[in-house]
């Protein structure tokens, strides 16, 4: 690996062995993922030590903050899938412009969900799905994420923009810096000053302050390949709605997360705050197993955009095998040690009896069946990063919302409270099945020579 930093990032995209650069660049996405979730474990662990209530308000809110990521992701995935194939085919000036128009059109998205979303902060809470005792705490944590919206939007734009450059070490930096200091900030916030679940949303709003600051630094001290200047921004809508519909897989997919998490709060809600707090920390908890995973294929997303966009499929095919192995991989490691101890692993958020006993039986269905997933996301990120927009839409869509959303709605029906909890893994098993049709499809298609320029 130390001979691949050495390269250019030209040579290293091109020439280097697909497995130790796809490891290079997916160890700092990995790490960073990580931290960023334990952070969200631990701020979980903390919020529920103040009770069942306001541990069901972070996951309520944590739908919201699913809805400003979601545009976050758009541009940054959607800029970050234009450039690394600009780069491939050596069009510096297209990159610079995409990049810079990415980042301005997130951070004024953001600024849009303040204006929106302040006016309107009882009935938000209620839409998100919070209870009656949930909602009071619910809209003390919100008030800061809205706060912190323009800058959690666009970090993820530059995040992506640093991963699919190849810079994802930098991107790092700046995540886990957030995510070290919101740890530090919340029990100080929320028990030495006495703050309770608003400390948590204070210390959630200045992290993320911090993170875009140094992100942005980044790009402006020249560590980058790209170039953030105002000359650069496009104010073309046609430009713009390029990056949007490149991007809008990541768009459908948070977006779809956010109204299934909703969904699944509200439906939840008919069992109390406990089933509530349960579904949200299991949530958390897969999430934190799936991201290693995810973070792999992070590293393959600019390898992926780049050879495509130099007609290297040999070294696209290569990649993509690599990536799906390692993943799931990964994902069975995660899927034994939670098993050993799931029971032990919900205590640890919540100790309260309902809670643990509703939790642990999700859990484990919940990860025995994510052993189905990662051959759906590795190739939705392939679509996405070849410019096949309309599949990366479907494929995004069927995995975060079109299977779910009616399995959620269908079990919870018919079999209550136990169907809540098979809804998400019966929706794994469903979105596996078109997901390994589209890749082989893909494949076949894919032109068997390097070089070779036939359309998809």
């Amino acid at each position: 690996m130390s001979s691949i930093k050495k390269m250019t990032y030209f040579e290293k995209m091109s020439k280097a062995p697909i497995a130790p650069l796809i490891l290079t660049l997916s160890i700092p996405t990995v790490i960073s993922m990580l931290i960023t979730n334990i952070y969200n474990l631990v701020d979980t662990a903390f919020v529920g030590l103040l009770g069942t209530s306001a541990s069901g308000a972070v996951g309520v809110v944590f739908g919201f903050m699913a809805i400003i990521q979601a545009f976050g992701f758009m541009f940054g995935q959607g800029s970050g899938s234009i450039l690394s194939r600009s780069l491939g085919a050596k069009d510096i000036d297209n990159a610079n412009k995409t990049a810079t128009t990415a980042v301005c059109c997130s951070f004024t998205f953001g600024l849009i969900f303040i204006i929106i979303g302040f006016p309107f902060l009882d009935e938000l809470v209620y839409l998100l799905g919070s209870t009656q005792t949930i909602a009071s705490y619910a809209k003390s944590y919100i008030i800061f994420i809205l706060l912190a919206a323009p800058f959690m939007a666009s970090s993820l734009t530059m995040n992506n923009i640093l991963r699919y450059e190849g810079k994802a070490a930098l991107g790092m930096i700046g995540l886990m810096t957030g995510a070290v200091l919101n740890m530090l900030l919340d029990p100080i916030f929320m028990f030495v000053l006495k703050m309770g679940i608003s400390g948590a949303g204070l210390s959630t709003a200045l992290s993320q302050l911090v993170s875009f600051s140094i992100l942005l630094s980044m790009f402006v001290r020249g560590k980058t390949i790209v170039k953030l200047k105002k000359e650069n921004f496009v104010a073309d809508v046609h430009f713009i709605l390029n990056i949007m519909t490149t991007g809008f897989p990541s768009l459908l997919r948070q977006g779809l997360n956010s109204v299934a998490t909703v969904l699944l709060n509200t439906q939840s809600a008919v069992y109390g705050d406990e089933a509530v707090a349960a579904m949200s920390i299991v949530s958390r908890i897969v999430f934190f197993v799936m991201s290693v995973a995810i973070g792999i294929g992070q590293g393959f997303q600019p390898v992926s955009g780049f050879n495509y966009g130099a007609k290297k499929y040999s070294r696209l095919r290569k990649a993509y095998i690599f990536t799906f192995v390692m993943a799931e991989t990964l994902i069975l490691i995660g899927l034994s040690i939670v098993l050993l101890n799931s029971d032990g692993l919900i205590e640890i958020f919540r100790k309260d009896p309902e809670v643990v006993k509703i939790g642990t039986r999700a859990l484990r269905l919940q990860m025995i069946t994510l052993t189905f997933v990662p051959i759906t996301v590795v190739t939705e990120m392939l679509f996405q990063t070849t410019g096949n927009k309309l599949r990366a839409s479907i494929l995004s869509a069927l995995r975060s919302g079109i299977f779910f959303i009616p399995t959620l709605l269908i079990l919870a029906n018919t079999r209550g409270l136990k169907g809540i909890q098979e809804a998400q893994p019966v929706a794994y098993i469903l979105t596996f099945i078109p997901a390994l049709v589209m890749a082989i499809i893909f494949f076949i298609r894919l032109p068997k020579v390097d070089g070779d320029i036939d359309e998809l």
